[in-house]
């Protein structure tokens, strides 16, 4: 939550004085001290900004007047005179920008969240995670920058597909991004981050059914600026940030130009490539923006931003560890799928690296690894807008212009130092996104004040996913039956070396969106304490998908291709899938590709006579050619050629219904009714069109906001019930393809994005802020919550029951993967004057979850316990910020509670990190 302490005395408020209209500023913010009116959180504000809010408070100042009477009182800028450093501090007014004005958060009638860049640059908080431990029923999932993802009130964490919206939108100054890997990078130069849980979209540039992430960035102000901090820590960790800007023109163009940048290894060590070689986990950040404010009347103001993050590399994959595959099934059967490495490790073509152990090296001491292939996580990003505002006839006009695009590559590998995968994994070649939005913004007071836009978003992207193999992945991906066939001699084994090696299969999607949208919103002031906010949202969604997979690289085992998968041509040979004997279909080309296999693995002599070599082969000799096709036609998997999606063209509404009654000026109490839809998805499975219905999502919430104790303690807190039908998730949908192709009268099913016929959540949230104690702060934001599956009949199998010939399970009732029921920060601050001009500081945050399951598939493996994590500081420096040396430990008590689980894998979570920060003011 953001708080500000009111006995700042006039001195520490230079800034207004910089600005025109100053005597009127320094009224306004006498105003803003002594309670009459919000003070903005952040330390400066743009020209535009300030002027917006000397108007509105004008308007209360005369309104006020009019109503007592007589004249406006007197400046109340002396009443952090009267304030003496021992009493408590009263919390001034939090400001948020959740409904793109500024106004005081106890007026916004729904949930809201808040956090200041301060607090996350005192603590070390740079990303979503961080943000998510000091934010009740908000949650980061772990992945790569690509496959993570953001909670709220327990939804959202389902795996993403590139062709599906976020669930939880993600808002950055203004410009709404509708890819959810967007996201993925390291916030610098934060001014605030607000959370509003629920349906939003009456107001936003992009719709979202879960609630919104929104982050706005310190603007360009007309004062000279410039601050730094370097961060020196553990695992050679180096961070510096920057910050320098001020008036070009003075009080015509001014500019801001910030940077980060953040490198050092991770906690996870990679055996094959060596301790400083490779690591997991690691950082390798840098970003760059910089800003231009213009502001040639005091009608009209312009800022452009441009911002980019180079390529960079990350490790995020490789972090996992290996344990014991279990050897029984949930039912006590035997687990008779030989999928445990062990068993693959014990075969003789992985002994012959006698360096190379089971137990250590696959499943690892410690936070080490042991693999070859693996590769960071390559990404960048760059992006620039203009954001324009007029100010005429009692309305503000704005224009909000933006491009953003994105890149992400990843290779895999399966955990050893085999050359089994290799080439394989994610790639987006491109990303990019296109918006247009206007705005229109009335005065504030009045029967009603309102808020409606327009808005224009197009996006385009292209994303395959390599599945790539090595020299070692025949022996690996055999079954028992054939690799035995295979490594009974010479020939057998050249077979199984070249039955994978270096055949590389590629799915590629271009997906394309455009969005269209009409919005607003009306606050009605009914009566004095009573205001009812409306709110509507028309978006048409047009929506396609083209997809294909197909062999990009056919390696050294071109000849042992099947005839055709699924209609694609791959110029193979028919023969038994047992025998290997020659079927009676293949015409003389194929009889010839049968002789070159005779050939190139038995040294057999080519007559003239198609299929004469072939046939001259003994009974085991085309065993061996039968179990080497087998291997290669199982982990070609289904090709199709490019196939066009059925795709989606639907126009959605978004409504808001939320009446507020302020009890009296500590106290607001509101109720508000919210429903909103997320689009639906075009996508293909193995070749057929494969739909996924529109997620639609109806939230209720009461609850209050209110100022106590001498508005020393500020206390929020809600109830709420979310109810979503066709819930978008990973289910198991009818495979068209398995089901035509074998014909045997059997229903096949696979898994994909589908929908979930219903989904429910109830619970509690609190965000309060104490300051009653002298010097200290106290911060507290906590959740109870309970979310289920009401109606999920068709789930995929845990690992546990994949024995069981049902082909899905049912799910309804359970809680759903990564919604712990309770979780809760708990921050505190504590700031003492001391050597004449210095300040001591200490302070701290830790966040508690209850157990949660954290797999898809809610296997019983997946739970992860109760645990909390906490962050410290304590550092000294002048209370003018001219420089501060902070020592900052991240997760002070070396929590090692695992981030993720299945049944033979964890992902381990960043042990115990100590750093130092050098930072200040020029």
């Amino acid at each position: 939550m953001t708080i500000r302490v009111r006995n700042h005395p006039p001195a520490q408020l230079p800034h207004l004085r910089q600005f025109r209209l100053s005597p009127l500023a320094a009224l306004i913010a006498g105003m803003a001290i002594a309670g009459s009116g919000p003070l903005y959180a952040a330390e400066t504000r743009s020209v535009a900004e300030l002027q917006a809010e000397i108007a509105r408070l004008q308007q209360e100042l005369a309104a006020r007047t009019a109503a007592q009477g007589g004249t406006a009182a007197a400046p109340a800028a002396t009443a952090a005179e009267t304030a003496a450093d021992t009493s408590p501090q009263a919390l001034d007014t939090v400001v948020v920008r959740s409904r793109h004005r500024l106004e005081r958060l106890q007026d916004v009638p729904i949930s809201v969240a808040v956090v200041t860049g301060t607090e996350l640059e005192r603590e070390g908080a740079s990303d979503l995670d961080a943000i998510a431990k000091r934010v009740g029923n908000f949650s980061w999932n772990p992945g790569n920058a690509r496959t993570s993802s953001l909670s709220i009130r327990g939804l959202g964490k389902q795996s993403q597909t590139d062709a599906m919206d976020p669930s939880v939108g993600i808002n950055v100054d203004n410009v709404a991004y509708s890819y959810n890997p967007l996201s993925s990078f390291d916030l610098f130069d934060v001014d605030s981050v607000e959370v509003l849980r629920g349906p939003q979209g009456t107001l936003f540039g992009k719709n979202a059914n879960l609630g919104v992430l929104k982050i706005t960035n310190k603007r360009p102000s007309f004062n000279p600026e410039a601050d730094y901090s370097l961060t020196f820590g553990e695992n050679q960790r180096f961070i510096a940030r920057g910050a320098v800007g001020g008036a070009v023109v003075d009080e015509l163009l001014a500019w801001r130009g910030a940077f980060q940048f953040d490198r050092g290894q991770g906690y996870v060590k990679n055996l094959e490539k060596g301790y400083l070689e490779s690591t997991f986990g690691n950082h390798d950040r840098a970003a760059g923006r910089v800003q231009f404010l213009l502001t040639p009347s005091a009608d009209f103001d312009a800022r452009l931003s441009i911002e980019l993050a180079p390529t960079t590399g990350e490790a995020f994959n490789g972090k996992t560890i290996y344990t014991p595959t279990p050897t029984r099934y949930a039912d006590g059967s035997v687990n008779t799928l030989n999928t445990d490495a062990s068993t693959r490790l014990a075969r003789r073509w992985f002994r012959q690296l006698s360096s190379y152990d089971y137990q250590r090296d696959y499943l690892y001491g410690g936070n080490t690894v042991n693999l070859d292939h693996q590769t960071p996580t390559y990404t960048d990003t760059k992006g620039i807008s203009a954001e324009l505002n007029w100010r005429v006839a009692g309305h503000t006009l704005t224009s909000i212009t933006a491009y953003k695009d994105f890149r992400f590559q990843v290779r895999n590998d399966e955990g050893t130092p085999f050359d089994i995968t290799k080439r394989g994994g994610g790639h987006v070649d491109k990303f990019e996104q296109i918006s247009q939005e206007f705005r229109l913004t009335s005065e504030l007071g009045g029967f009603v004040d309102y808020q409606t836009g327009l808005l224009l978003l197009k996006s385009s992207n292209r994303y395959d996913s390599n599945a790539g193999f090595g020299s070692d992945a025949g022996a690996w991906f055999a079954n028992a039956s054939q690799y035995s066939t295979l490594d009974a001699n010479g020939n057998g084994r050249y077979l199984l070396e070249n039955s994978l090696n270096e055949l590389q299969v590629s799915p590629l999607q271009k997906i394309e969106t455009q969005s269209a949208a009409i919005f607003g919103q009306a606050n009605w002031h009914l009566s004095e304490p009573l205001t009812v906010t409306t709110g509507v949202r028309f978006t048409h969604e047009d929506r396609d998908n083209r997809s294909s997979r197909l062999i990009i690289n056919n390696g050294y085992g071109t000849e042992l291709n099947p005839v055709a998968v699924n209609g694609v041509q791959l110029g193979g040979f028919s023969s038994n899938n047992t025998s290997g004997e020659l079927t009676g279909t293949n015409s003389a080309a194929q009889l010839s590709v049968a002789d070159s296999v005779a050939n190139k693995y038995f040294g057999t002599a080519i007559t003239a006579t198609p299929g004469q070599a072939y046939a001259s082969l003994t009974a085991a000799q085309k065993r061996q050619v039968a179990a080497a096709k087998a291997i290669r036609r199982s982990n070609i998997g289904v090709l199709w050629a490019e196939t066009k999606a059925q795709g989606f063209r639907e126009t959605q509404p978004t409504l808001l219904f939320s009446p507020s009654y302020k009890v009296n000026d500590n106290l607001t109490t509101y109720f508000s009714a919210q429903y909103g839809e997320k689009a639906g998805v075009a996508q293909v499975t193995n070749g057929y069109s494969n739909p996924v219905k529109p997620e639609r999502t109806t939230s209720f919430e009461l609850g209050f906001k209110s100022s106590l104790l001498d508005n020393t303690l500020v206390l929020n807190a809600n109830v709420f019930r979310t109810n979503i039908r066709d819930y978008q998730q990973a289910v198991q949908v009818y495979d068209e393809y398995t089901t035509t192709l074998n014909n045997d009268g059997t229903t096949y099913y696979t898994s994909a994005t589908g929908n979930v016929p219903k989904v429910r959540v109830n619970g509690v949230e609190i965000d309060a802020t104490y300051s009653g104690i002298r010097y200290t702060t106290l911060r507290f934001s906590g959740a109870y919550n309970d979310a289920v599956y009401k109606s999920f009949p068709n789930a995929g199998k845990a690992a546990e029951v994949n024995n069981i010939a049902a082909p899905y399970v049912d799910l309804s009732g359970e809680n759903l993967p990564g919604a712990a029921k309770f979780t809760f920060s708990v921050g505190a601050e504590y700031r003492r004057p001391v050597l004449g001009d210095k300040e001591f500081h200490t302070s701290f945050n830790t966040f508690y979850t209850s157990k949660f399951n954290s797999d898809n598939t809610l296997s019983s493996y997946g739970w992860i316990g109760a645990h909390s994590t906490t962050d410290f500081s304590i550092g000294l420096g002048r209370r003018d910020k001219s420089y501060d040396v902070t020592l900052l430990v991240k997760n002070l008590f070396d929590d090692d509670t695992p981030l993720a689980k299945t049944w033979n894998t964890y992902v381990p979570a960043p042990p115990r990190w100590v750093g130092i920060v050098f930072s200040g003011k020029l």
